[in-house]
């Protein structure tokens, strides 16, 4: 464990969001964006800008309070781990009743704005957090922890479009979405686990990539990346979007294909690369492009 000096020590605050990596939001929020903004159009084209403050409040709630159960309930994992032994957890920079507080503010929030939304999201707000805990579990019981947080993130959408119209009636479009969503990350989560391959085995995490080997883990992440983008284009047609959305959807193409060229068995130098900047880079142009025709093409409001 690597100690930090009492003097060195930053703020709790600070300290707790860098646990979380609360930045890395950047991720969801643009899917979550998508699916209600749809929804919105589909249920009289007006843009209800409470309720994507709402939304945007209970998804970062809900990642918090995720991340911060993730990184408590790991914390033994990480220090045994080269790559995380400098997670503020290991280092004392955050304290676990820090974490533990941060988590329960975080889910308090994430309820909170739930219930503000309507009582169907209230009602399914605690089922949504059983993969967010069980996941890091996961690792302990299953060679593929990376399903239960493509389940985690496929919440993320569907949560949205039912913030809008507040009834399961309808809501196929959200599945699908949610569906590609959860593919996406589970998908780029075999990528970023990779490099953990030879300390799991070690230390008995398990793991696609522990389990079967690199390999065998880039053929899985890249056959799940294909099927995403297929429920993509299921998408796009069944809500009936315009060209800025194919276009989008074409750049996502590169940035997929980019993510699988720049990694392979041999060299996982840019992992972070690819984990970072092209998965951030799909999320927020499938956003943009698809606002772009919400606003041009279907009239949707602002």
């Amino acid at each position: 464990m690597v100690a930090v000096e009492p003097g060195q020590r930053p703020g709790r605050v600070k300290a707790f969001l860098r646990l979380v990596m609360i930045e890395h939001s950047v991720f969801a929020l643009p899917f979550a964006y998508l699916s209600a903004l749809t929804a919105m159009q589909v249920n009289g084209g007006r843009v209800r800008w409470f309720d994507l403050l709402l939304i945007t409040v209970a998804m970062v709630g809900a990642r918090t309070f995720a991340m911060a159960a993730n990184r408590i309930i790991d914390r033994e994992i990480d220090a045994r781990n080269p790559r995380t032994v400098n997670r503020e957890l290991v280092t004392g920079a955050v304290s676990v009743r820090t974490a533990w507080t941060g988590a329960a503010v975080a889910l308090v929030v994430f309820l909170g704005a739930a219930a503000l939304l309507n009582p169907l999201c209230l009602a399914l707000a605690p089922l949504a957090t059983v993969p967010l805990v069980l996941y890091p579990y996961g690792k302990r019981f299953t060679n593929w922890p990376h399903a239960i947080l493509a389940v985690a993130q496929a919440v993320g959408p569907v949560g949205a479009w039912l913030a809008v119209t507040g009834t399961l009636t309808g809501s196929g479009p959200a599945w699908l979405l949610g569906a590609a969503v959860g593919l996406w990350i589970g998908g780029f989560d075999l990528i970023y686990a990779c490099q953990d391959a030879e300390v799991d085995r070690r230390i008995g995490v398990r793991s696609v990539p522990a389990r079967y080997g690199l390999r065998f883990a880039l053929h899985a992440s890249t056959v799940a990346h294909v099927v995403t983008f297929v429920l993509f284009v299921w998408f796009g047609q069944l809500v009936d979007y315009g060209w800025p959305w194919w276009v989008g959807l074409a750049l996502t193409a590169v940035a997929f294909g980019y993510q699988h060229v720049v990694v392979t068995p041999t060299d996982l130098s840019r992992v972070n690369r690819a984990f970072f900047t092209a998965n951030g880079f799909v999320g927020i142009a499938l956003f943009v492009f698809a606002l772009l025709d919400l606003v041009l093409r279907l009239g949707l409001g602002i």
